[in-house]
């Protein structure tokens, strides 16, 4: 190439990207300039972690007492503890003692008091683990609950239901029990021989219940079986909680007006006590010695009074053989209004003892209240759960138990019974009054009822 032609070239070469500049062609950016240099960012703050404890719990072993007997619910119950006693972490073992009924718990358990033989846990009513608390054998749970190392999140306070939490809380704010369980006190009512006598629906009103009652017991009476005359109407026990029921559906309770004391001579009080005495004594009410599931699935009784916690003992008793195919469930006590139901919470307590016993206890608690656990302990039990994440994990049960649903359903028709310590005394005495009520004249309950206010009244200045 000759010098010219080079020249001429390179004077092209050097105008083109200015051409084409001008013309549109985007010119590549420079590259931009590095941002200034910055402090290194400040190391975070180390979160503090909890206290390590200073109570070691391994290799304890507690005694829990309870009420929930060898059948369905004591076989669940024993699953539940043999399963923490093989798989909790610190070697903490587990000794479950059943106690018969919850007033054969309390005895032995004042008796333990009296020789120093208390358990580490315990079952019972709120009244009942207050007395017990006011003589210095009970915890404060709140210390557990609270703790920073085995306590509980607020997310799983929360999880309890407001109601059932604040049930085993004194009035001096300690938590005396820790809810593991619900339960209503309600009728079971047989829809399908009710229908047979005549009856389309259940009742509604105290003399729709004496017409239902009295009309099984005469059929009954009619009927070729002689095994079941005198029977047929309602199971009449005479327990605080069937006092209550039937108050609360005649619009009363147990208070007086000041709601500073008991007041057993109110008119709902004497309503419930002139209406049982005339079904006994028309023979649309009768005894038993044991719970009265064989008489309701044979057809011996229409109505029986029971917490929704025995649905599992019922549903067994209609499958033994002899008993009746019929379709039956839970209804509210009638009265005033929709009626109503006794509805109670069923709480656990830990026993004063040691640090690490007290800690052993409270971590199985914890456990048996946790909502996996729980579940179990209601497909065992058929109480219902105390905490809302635990229906989650019920769509089976519900699904095969309806009737459990219908427990629930009821629960806006729950009134409580008093939660005073007094009051472990005085169900006693509601029970013991009302059963010479029964054997009595009818002229004999203003007075019965006069002895039973004295009776209250005295009890409550002991505890007071």
């Amino acid at each position: 190439m000759s010098k010219k032609y080079f020249a001429w070239f390179l004077i092209l070469a050097l105008a083109l990207p200015i051409v084409l500049t001008a013309c549109g062609t985007p010119a590549t950016e420079p590259p931009p300039e590095p941002p200034p240099p910055t402090e290194a960012p400040a190391a975070p703050e180390p979160t503090e972690s909890p206290p390590e404890p200073d109570v070691d719990p391994s290799g304890q072993t507690v005694s829990f007492w309870h009420v929930w007997g060898t059948g369905t619910t004591g076989e669940g119950l024993t699953a539940i503890v043999d399963e923490f006693n093989a798989t909790n972490e610190w070697g903490i073992t587990v000794e479950a003692v059943d106690q018969g009924r919850y007033r054969d718990l309390e005895d032995a358990m004042n008796a333990a008091i009296q020789s120093g033989d208390v358990p580490n846990i315990v079952v019972g009513y709120t009244n009942a683990l207050d007395t017990w608390y006011s003589v210095d054998v009970m915890a404060d749970m709140n210390d557990f609950i609270n703790d920073e190392y085995w306590g509980l999140s607020e997310a799983e306070v929360a999880d309890f239901y407001e109601g059932t939490w604040n049930n085993g809380v004194n009035a001096d704010g300690a938590r005396v029990g820790f809810p593991h369980g619900q339960s209503s006190n309600v009728l079971f009512y047989n829809h399908t021989w009710a229908q047979e006598l005549g009856f389309a629906n259940p009742p509604t009103t105290k003399a729709e219940f004496i017409e239902q009652a009295c009309a099984a017991a005469a059929a009954n009476t009619a009927d070729d079986d002689p095994d079941n005359d005198g029977m047929g109407g309602l199971v009449l026990y005479t327990g605080a909680s069937n006092v209550a029921s039937w108050v609360f559906a005649f619009g009363g309770d147990f208070y007086d007006e000041a709601g500073t004391g008991y007041d057993f001579t109110q008119p709902a009080v004497q309503e419930v006590a002139e209406f049982w005495k005339g079904l006994w004594d028309e023979g649309c009410a009768f005894s038993t010695e044991s719970y009265p599931n064989p008489e309701f699935a044979t057809r011996k009784a229409l109505f029986t009074m029971s917490s929704t916690a025995g649905y599992t003992y019922q549903v067994s008793a209609f499958e033994d053989e002899g008993a009746a195919d019929d379709t039956w469930g839970f209804i509210a006590f009638p009265g005033v209004g929709d009626g109503a139901i006794n509805a109670y919470a069923q709480n656990s307590a830990i026993v004063l003892s040691n640090p690490e016993q007290e800690l052993a206890s409270w971590l199985f608690l914890r456990w048996f209240t946790s909502p996996e656990t729980m579940a179990k302990w209601v497909e065992a039990s058929a109480y219902h759960p105390t905490r809302a994440s635990t229906v989650d994990l019920l769509d089976d049960y519900i699904a095969a138990n309806p009737l459990w649903a219908e427990g629930i359903a009821l629960g806006p028709l729950g009134v409580a019974e008093p939660g005073w310590s007094s009051w472990g005394s005085v169900r006693r005495d509601v029970g013991d009054t009302f059963s010479a009520i029964l054997q009595g004249d009818v002229a004999d309950i203003p007075g019965l009822l006069t002895e039973l206010n004295a009776a209250a009244a005295e009890a409550l200045e002991e505890t007071s």
